[in-house]
C-alpha cells in the first residue's frame, strides 16, 4: 500500500484539497495509506480530522495516519509532499515590517527580494533535514516540494543531501496557460504552449494554435494594444511587451523580480501594483484556517471537492500509468542552455507509469536568458548562504537582488540584513547567526 506523506500538513486548507483530488481517484480506493506530519501538534490534529472526514465520505477506504515525529511519519514513504512555511506569519510579517522600516517595497515576498532570501534560509536547513530523512528511511521516494521559495528550496536538497528524487511543483505555469488561451478566445486544448525557465519567471516560448498552426502571438499583441486601460496595466503585459515572450507569474509577483516598478510611486499606480499583498493574503489563510477548526469542531464534514493539485496528479500517474505532461522543478543538468547546470529549472515533464522525465529545452531567447541570469544570481547565493552558514553571502544575495539594489544603498541593505538575521534568530542556520 503506497504510503503519502503531507509534510507541513497543517496547511489545512491545502491538505484538504490534496487528500480531496487523491480520494477522486476511484481506482486508488483502499490503495494508499495517507500519513501526516506537522510540528503543530494542534494544527495536526485538525488536519487529521480533516482528512479523516474526506475520506470517511469518498468512501476511499485510505488509511490516515498522525505524526508529530517527522522521523514516523517518512518511514516507507512513496511520496512524500513538502508544504511547510517555517516560522509561519510572524516570520512573514518580519519579512515585510523590516524592510518596509528602510523603504523597501514587497508585494508578495515568497521567491526572490529580501522576503524570498529569509524565506529560503528559514527553510532549506529544514528541507535538508526532510531529504537527509527520506535518503535513509525511503531512499527511493519521490518528494514533491511546493514550497517556496522554489528555485532555492529543491536546489538545497540535491545540494545539501545525498537525496536526489526531488520535484517542485506549482500552478503558475498551467494557470498562465488557461489564461493565455482564454485571452485570445482559443479552448486550452488546442492550443499548443512550450514554457521554460525558473519557476515564478518562466516564458512561454511556444503559443500556438494546433488546429491552423498559427502563432498566436500577434493576436495577443493587438488585444493588449486594443485594452490600454486594462491589459496594458500589468506588470507581466508590459514585461511581455518589452520582452517579447509571456512570463509566468503574476503581476504582484512579477512586480519585485526586476528593477523598474516598486522603486517608482508612479510605476506602482500606473500598473495597479499591490505593495504587501501577501500579508493581506496570509491574513484571510489564517481566517480560513479558523472556519475550518470550527466547522470541524461543530461535527460538520467538509465539502470534498477535487482541485486538480499537481502532487496528486502525479502520484496517480505513476501509480496507474496515466500519462501526463506536467511541469515541473528539476535539476538543471544540461535542460536549459546557458544556466548553470545545478540550478533548479522549471520545464515541461512526462509523467506516466515509468518515472518523471523533464524535456530539454536547449536555449533560451537571449533576453529571456538574461532576466533569468538576475534571478539565479539571488537563488545560487542564497542556496549556497544556508549550505554553508555565510552571513557575507546573505548580503551578496541582497545586493544583488534586482528590486533591493534599486531601492537601497550599501550600507542600507547590510544593515537591514543584520536587523532581519537578529529578528529571525534561531530561524536561521546558526554560522549566519554568528559574526
Amino acid at each position: 500500500m503506497p504510503r503519502v506523506v503531507i509534510v507541513g500538513a497543517g496547511s489545512v486548507e491545502f491538505t484538504r484539497n490534496i487528500v480531496a483530488d487523491l480520494c477522486s481517484y476511484r481506482e486508488l480506493h483502499g490503495a494508499l495509506t495517507i500519513a501526516l506530519h506537522d510540528i503543530d501538534e494542534d494544527r495536526l490534529a485538525y488536519s487529521g480530522r480533516a482528512a479523516e472526514s474526506i475520506v470517511r465520505r469518498t468512501g476511499s477506504g485510505y488509511s490516515v495516519e498522525a505524526h508529530a515525529d517527522r522521523r514516523m511519519a517518512l518511514e516507507g514513504a512513496a511520496y512524500a509532499i513538502n508544504e511547510i512555511q517555517v516560522g509561519g506569519y510572524a516570520a512573514t510579517l518580519r519579512d515585510f515590517e523590516i524592510p518596509k522600516k528602510y523603504g523597501l517595497r514587497q508585494t508578495i515576498g515568497d521567491t526572490i527580494g529580501i522576503g524570498g532570501i529569509f524565506r529560503g534560509l528559514r527553510t532549506i536547513p529544514v528541507a535538508v533535514g526532510i531529504g537527509t530523512d527520506m535518503h535513509e528511511l525511503c531512499p527511493d521516494a519521490l518528494l514533491l516540494n511546493y514550497t517556496n521559495p522554489m528555485a532555492m528550496v529543491p536546489w538545497g536538497v540535491y545540494a545539501g543531501t545525498p537525496f536526489h528524487n526531488v520535484v517542485g511543483v506549482c500552478h503558475s505555469v498551467r494557470d498562465t496557460h488557461a489564461f493565455l488561451a482564454r485571452t485570445v478566445g482559443v479552448p486550452e486544448p488546442d492550443v499548443a504552449f512550450r514554457t521554460a525557465g525558473f519557476n515564478h519567471q518562466a516564458f512561454v516560448l511556444e503559443f500556438r494554435d494546433r488546429r491552423t498552426g498559427d502563432d498566436l502571438y500577434p493576436r495577443l499583441r493587438e488585444i493588449v494594444d486594443a485594452d490600454p486601460e486594462g491589459l496594458e496595466r500589468r506588470v507581466r503585459v508590459e514585461l511581455f511587451r518589452r520582452f517579447g515572450y509571456f512570463p509566468t507569474e503574476s503581476s504582484e509577483h512579477s512586480a519585485e523580480y526586476v528593477p523598474w516598478f516598486l522603486p517608482h510611486d508612479d510605476q506602482i499606480d500606473r500598473f495597479r501594483i499591490e505593495v504587501d499583498e501577501y500579508l493581506r493574503r496570509s491574513e484571510e489563510n489564517l481566517g480560513e484556517w479558523e472556519r475550518t477548526k470550527a466547522a470541524l469542531d461543530r461535527g460538520e464534514e467538509l465539502d470534498v471537492e477535487p482541485t486538480s493539485e499537481l502532487a496528486s496528479e502525479i502520484i496517480h500517474s505513476l501509480e496507474t500509468g496515466t500519462p501526463r505532461e506536467v511541469y515541473g522543478n528539476v535539476r538543471n543538468d544540461g535542460l536549459i542552455d546557458g544556466l548553470p547546470s545545478e540550478a533548479c529549472v522549471e520545464v515541461p515533464c512526462l509523467v506516466d507509469g515509468q518515472g518523471l522525465r523533464p524535456t530539454t529545452i536547449g536555449a533560451l531567447p537571449p533576453q529571456c536568458l538574461a532576466l533569468n541570469r538576475t534571478f539565479v544570481n539571488v537563488a545560487e547565493l542564497t542556496v549556497r548562504a544556508a549550505l554553508e552558514g555565510s552571513r557575507d553571502l546573505v548580503y551578496q544575495a541582497a545586493l544583488l537582488d534586482p528590486n533591493t539594489a534599486a531601492t537601497l544603498t550599501i550600507d542600507q541593505i547590510v544593515t537591514m540584513c543584520d536587523d532581519l538575521i537578529e529578528a529571525h534568530g534561531d530561524l536561521l542556520p546558526e554560522g549566519i547567526r554568528g559574526r
